[in-house]
């Protein structure tokens, strides 16, 4: 998902013999590090394996990532980003370089269980309104042309993850097919796939059909209590995920592809920064979810075990929120990789296991003084400031924090901008305003979180947070004033 709003063949199978009728293949996650203060990847890797999660779905191929997932028995998606592919589409050179370095060396020494390429995330994204249209097709060609070279063409497949957009309905899944403005170029890529074993890639977010029809079904975004179904020539759809997938499979068997393997790269449900982001939807959503993935049931029109990654693993407060708030908010895990809620993902039956070994910050805050005057001058740039260099969207209408009196607001925005920067002292100097405080400011569901220590530390002082695109208007918080 871009952010990503970014998302086979031998895979460890894990076998419910007693219990279900044939194997399910363990369900993947997405692991994004877009994130001011991320986990050491060690300690990420041993809490995957602590999960007992068995595949990995990268958005780059970052070498001490990679590095950390040697001989861990994990399977692992290496992803390119959307800035490489013009490069990789033109140089059949950078291709093999780029396989040499990001897999084939990885694989070699390093015993790092690659099985798939990401080319590109979400590359035909109406918003990016054709940019990557002319060079998504080439780099696929020339990556895949890379993997053979190296000997690497039946060990690692090559892919791209798309957004469900790419295809669309009348109103029924049999009426799918792939959206006419590319209708052409996808026929070309699925040849291409179809042609070299490789699957299908795409996302799919019933939490965005929600968040973008106000008139949408609420109880048809999850897997049980929708009571007016679809009947499409027999086959029933009583949630929004399978009628989306299945509109894929029409699309795809409608143009001769019927059988070409598809994975789920994306699928999941945001905790905050919306009204229908929340713990209690979230742990609804992928509980039903990974209850039909354990059990191997797919869709009416794929009715057997699926290949799954779940969005996402943990928080990354550094995201692009243009598609959202919500973006921030994906994970199974918080930023410091405390489990959020407690889900059933098919290895444990007691829930999720935290990571281990993680050391946090002072206990301490940066608050607004009880002195402060809200009609101070000062009080709406600064929190516009703070705002825009740290990550105030669980501030809002229906978010965990939505319910923060004016200075809470205020002290919530001020403790993100100074645990943003590692506590240092110059981080809660804000004119007159703020003040350090060792008492916990949070109240109810609204936390006021410590930041974590990690090799990240010094990198974001000073409100050098680079380019975080929040849009937080400060007539919020005048909306709040008394």
């Amino acid at each position: 998902m871009e952010g990503g709003k970014v998302r086979g063949c031998l895979v460890v199978v894990v076998c419910f013999a007693s219990l279900l009728v044939g194997c399910v293949s363990g369900i993947g996650v997405n692991w994004g590090t877009q994130a001011t203060h991320p986990l050491p990847p060690s300690t990420v890797v041993k809490m995957l394996r602590d999960n007992g999660i068995q595949k990995v779905k990268l958005f780059d191929a970052d070498p001490g990532i990679l590095d950390a997932l040697k001989k861990s028995g994990i399977q692992v998606m290496v992803g390119i980003p959307n800035d490489m592919l013009y490069t990789l589409a033109n140089s059949v050179q950078a291709a093999e370089k780029w396989v040499s370095k990001n897999v084939s060396a990885h694989i070699s020494s390093g015993g790092v269980d690659i099985r798939y390429v990401a080319v590109g995330n979400e590359p035909f994204l109406s918003t990016y309104n054709g940019t990557f249209e002319s060079t998504t097709l080439p780099a696929l060609q020339n990556i895949q042309s890379a993997l053979v070279k190296a000997g690497l063409g039946n060990q690692v497949k090559v892919t791209v993850p798309l957004n469900a957009d790419v295809y669309q309905s009348a109103q029924v899944p049999s009426d799918g097919d792939f959206r006419p403005d590319i209708h052409d170029l996808m026929l070309q890529i699925v040849k291409f796939l179809s042609q070299n074993n490789a699957p299908f890639t795409v996302n799919i977010y019933p939490f965005i059909s929600l968040y973008a029809d106000p008139n949408f079904p609420v109880d048809y975004a999850f897997f049980n209590g929708f009571q007016s179904p679809i009947n499409d020539n027999g086959k029933i759809y009583d949630n929004v995920f399978d009628a989306n997938h299945d509109t894929l499979v029409w699309a795809l068997q409608k143009n001769g592809f019927g059988n070409l393997p598809i994975i789920v790269g994306e699928v999941g449900w945001p905790t905050d920064g919306d009204r229908n982001a929340n713990l209690q939807l979230a742990q609804r959503f992928n509980q039903g979810f990974m209850s039909r993935y354990i059990a191997g049931k797919g869709t009416p029109m794929r009715p057997g075990p699926m290949d799954a990654y779940l969005f996402s693993l943990i928080d990354e407060d550094n995201k692009s929120i243009q598609p959202g708030n919500f973006e921030r908010h994906w994970g199974l895990f918080y930023y410091d990789g405390q489990p959020k809620y407690q889900i059933n993902i098919g290895s444990r039956t007691n829930g999720l296991v935290a990571a281990t070994g993680v050391a946090y910050l002072s206990k301490k805050w940066c608050v607004l003084k009880s002195s402060a005057n809200l009609n101070d001058d000062q009080v709406a740039p600064s929190v516009s400031y703070a705002c825009q260099n740290a990550d105030c969207t669980s501030l809002g209408y229906g978010t965990s924090c939505g319910n923060l009196d004016a200075r809470g607001n205020i002290s919530y925005a001020f403790n993100s901008y100074y645990q943003v920067n590692d506590q240092i002292d110059s981080a809660c100097k804000f004119p007159g305003l703020s003040v350090v405080t060792d008492n916990d400011p949070s109240t109810g569901d609204c936390k006021f979180r410590i930041m974590i220590q990690t090799d990240s530390a010094g990198l974001f002082g000073n409100g050098r947070i680079g380019t975080l695109r929040i849009v937080l208007s400060v007539f919020l918080f005048f909306n709040l004033l008394p």
